[in-house]
C-alpha cells in the first residue's frame, strides 16, 4: 500500500482501484470526519516531495476540504495532468512506467544498495506514519510474498514483477 501512497500524484502513476482510492482517503482523514482538509492533503503531499502551499492547494481544489466523491476528482484531475494526452505510443507507456518503477524502487532502497529489506520498508512506513507495531512481522510477510529468489530481499526485478502483478490483478502493493 506504501507505493499507492507514493506515487499517487507522481507523473505516470498507477492507476488506482476504488478500494485502494477509499483506502487511501480513509487514511488521509485522520480526524474520521468524511473529509480530507487541505492541511491533511498538503501533508501527504509533502512526505512524496510534492510540495506545495495551502493558498496554491486551494486555489488548485477550490475548496478546503474534500469528501470522498471531490477526492476522487481530485485525483483524477491529478492522473489527467501528470499522464496528459502527450503519451500516445505503448512503448513511450512503458518507457515511461519503468521510469517510474525505478523511481519508486529508489525511494524503497534507503540504503542504495540495490536491494528493498525488511528494515528498509518499516522505515518508510514509519515515516510515513503507516507502520504500526503489531504488524511487524508484515514486513517480512510483504517482501517473502515477491521475493522469488528467497533471498529475504526485493531487487529491482521482483519489485517490478510484484507492482505489475499487484496492479493488473488489484492484489495491495507494499
Amino acid at each position: 500500500m506504501i507505493v499507492v501512497f507514493l506515487s499517487l500524484f507522481q507523473p505516470g502513476s498507477f492507476i488506482l482501484n476504488f478500494q485502494a482510492k477509499e483506502m487511501i482517503f480513509d487514511k488521509l482523514d485522520e480526524d474520521g470526519d468524511g473529509l480530507v482538509s487541505l492541511d491533511e492533503l498538503k501533508g501527504l503531499l509533502d512526505k512524496i516531495g510534492a510540495c506545495t502551499g495551502l493558498d496554491e492547494l486551494q486555489s488548485l481544489v477550490g475548496k478546503t476540504s474534500l469528501d470522498f466523491i471531490d477526492f476522487l476528482f481530485f485525483y483524477e484531475a491529478m492522473l489527467k495532468k501528470n499522464y496528459g494526452e502527450e503519451i500516445k505510443e505503448d512503448s513511450d507507456v512503458d518507457n515511461k512506467l519503468e521510469d517510474d518503477l525505478v523511481e519508486a524502487f529508489k525511494v524503497f532502497d534507503l540504503n542504495g544498495d540495490g536491494f528493498i529489506s525488511c528494515e528498509e520498508l518499516q522505515k518508510l512506513l514509519s515515516r510515513l506514519g503507516l507502520w504500526d507495531e503489531k504488524e511487524g512481522s508484515d514486513c517480512r510477510n510483504m517482501i517473502h510474498m515477491y521475493d522469488t529468489n528467497l533471498d529475504g530481499v526485493l531487487d529491482f526485478e521482483e519489485f517490478k514483477n510484484m507492482m505489475l502483478l499487484s496492479n493488473s490483478e488489484g492484489i495491495p502493493n507494499l
